[in-house]
């Protein structure tokens, strides 16, 4: 069992930039596909990234690319999203999830999912 703790979410006026964490509780973790989703009110859950186990592979949603970055240090067992130029759009509650493998998780399917942080952009 792999639990996933995310954090750094808050209030940002448009424009600004956060940085999502998720620490996973074990160093297993380090094998997995790591991946950020998003889900706004009234709106299904969204893939935003994701990053292979030993980072040299990632994937991005195209309404993110250019200005998210996803990274993972695995001493830390920790994935981040950096998030630029954030837009009221970008408004929503984000997901950490885990997946052995990368494709599956581009697709929408995790073996586990955290409890999510909220990340809310003013105009």
């Amino acid at each position: 069992q792999v639990q996933l703790v995310e954090s750094g979410g808050g209030l940002v006026q448009a424009g600004g930039s956060l940085r999502l964490s998720c620490a996973a509780s074990r160093r297993t973790a380090s094998s997995y596909a790591m991946g950020w989703f998003r889900q706004a009110p009234g709106k299904e859950r969204d893939f935003v990234a994701a990053i292979s186990w030993n980072g040299g592979s990632t994937d991005y949603a195209v309404p993110v690319k250019g200005r998210f970055t996803i990274s993972r240090d695995n001493a830390k067992n920790t994935v981040y999203l950096q998030m630029n130029g954030l837009t009221p759009e970008d408004t929503a509650l984000y997901y950490c999830a885990a997946h052995i493998g990368l494709r599956s998780l581009s697709r929408g399917q995790a073996e586990y999912w955290g409890q999510g942080t909220q990340v809310t952009v003013s105009s």
